[in-house]
């Protein structure tokens, strides 16, 4: 699964993705193009996302596409989705392999390389580093110097992805610093999803 770890990233949001659509979304990001769909909602219990989660995890599976969710093992592990995302403030690697014990573990590092190797030989599958520029749905994440991508590339073996206010217009600039993986929320689900990708998968091929 690690080797599908490439591409466009898209992730969900309770405002522009909600539950009772979602579905649909996803679908025609991945009929686009997306290569990698993350469920991410910061509000609800596992239980009352559940049944998204499995529809969009079917999704998932049948077009050959790793489905991850946000910051919820338990329900990761009870669906067998396909791989968890955590955060620096969510919980270690060790806490989320004991719940999560098969699949994709993605790790948010910021701008820190350290956090980064740290991550890595804790057995992370990849690590995401943003913002890079002001983000619509992370307001307050601090920005960061795309260099952190250059030098990621040289100290890890792991996957990388870049995350953080990354439209159709800078979206070449990063994929110059060459991630693995750029990470995309508001710009493609505002208006026409399937143009939005097309878009900005152009836009990475630099």
């Amino acid at each position: 699964m690690s080797a599908l770890l490439k591409g466009l990233y898209v992730i969900t949001d309770e405002k522009l993705t909600p539950d009772e659509t979602v579905h649909t979304y996803v679908e025609e990001a991945i009929k686009a193009g997306a290569s990698i769909v993350q469920y991410r909602n910061k509000t609800k219990s596992d239980e009352e996302v559940e049944d998204v989660c499995r529809k969009l995890q079917a999704l998932c599976t049948q077009h050959k596409v790793p489905f991850i969710i946000d910051d919820r093992p338990s329900l990761a592990n009870k669906i067998e989705a396909d791989g968890l995302h955590i955060g620096k403030d969510d919980m270690s690697i060790q806490e989320a392999r004991k719940i999560f014990p098969k699949g994709i573990i993605g790790v948010s590092c910021y701008g820190s390389i350290k956090k980064a190797k740290e991550a890595q030989a804790e057995g992370a599958s990849y690590v995401a580093f943003g913002s890079f520029f002001a983000s619509p749905t992370k307001p307050h994440s601090g920005i960061i110097s795309m260099n952190v991508l250059l030098k990621a590339k040289e100290a890890l073996e792991i996957p990388v992805c870049a995350i953080g206010g990354i439209n159709q217009n800078n979206i070449s600039e990063v994929a110059s610093h060459e991630p693995d993986m750029i990470s995309v929320v508001s710009a493609v689900f505002q208006g026409d999803i399937q143009a939005n990708v097309s878009n900005l998968i152009k836009g990475m091929k630099i």
